[in-house]
């Protein structure tokens, strides 16, 4: 296969944070709407994420957070997003780059995004390509895939139960394999 000069691996990948971008910035401006609340979890170690020390000891890889009753001062802007969160009854502000999120989830319509590293795709080590997988909903009850990490409040992204949701991977095709399809 021909070498990807496009980059579409990165352009699916900045779109789908702008889905990402787009919620918050609503949220921000009208709050949560009727049983909306959103996980959201990403690296700590990214550039650009500014935690509290001991947040960054407690989570010094990845954190998922909960906006849904106890966050106030979302400020949300092209490049990222900042929150202030108690932890413990300890209020934090946290600096999160949409580069930085690694999933995104609302379980009240199991939806959810999650990404891949950036360039993977293109890395000449990498035999898989890893693109954003899309969380929908999956009648057959398989149930979300759940991080075993602790999140900020020990819940790890919900598990569900009959009804849940599975992520569903997006696949590259070959052109011609495209056009043998039609």
């Amino acid at each position: 296969m021909a070498e990807d000069l496009i980059r579409y691996d990165t352009l699916a990948q900045e779109a789908l944070r702008g889905v990402v971008r787009t919620v918050l910035h609503k949220i921000a401006e009208t709050g949560l709407p009727g049983e909306h609340h959103l996980f959201v979890a990403f690296d700590t170690q990214a550039d650009g994420v500014s935690i509290s020390e001991r947040l960054q000891e407690q989570y010094p890889d990845e954190m998922t957070v909960v906006l849904q009753y106890q966050f106030w001062d979302l400020e949300v802007t092209d490049d990222g997003f900042e929150v202030k969160l108690a932890f413990n009854n300890i209020p934090e502000r946290l600096v999160v780059p949409f580069k930085a999120v690694k999933a995104f989830y609302d379980p009240s319509v199991q939806f959810g995004l999650q990404f891949g590293a950036p360039g993977a795709a293109n890395d000449a080590e990498n035999d898989e390509v890893e693109l954003p997988a899309i969380v929908n909903e999956d009648k057959s009850g398989s149930g979300l895939p759940v991080r075993s990490e602790p999140t900020s409040d020990d819940t790890g992204l919900p598990e569900t139960g009959s009804g849940g949701a599975a992520v569903i991977e997006a696949d590259i095709v070959e052109l011609d394999a495209f056009r043998k399809k039609k």
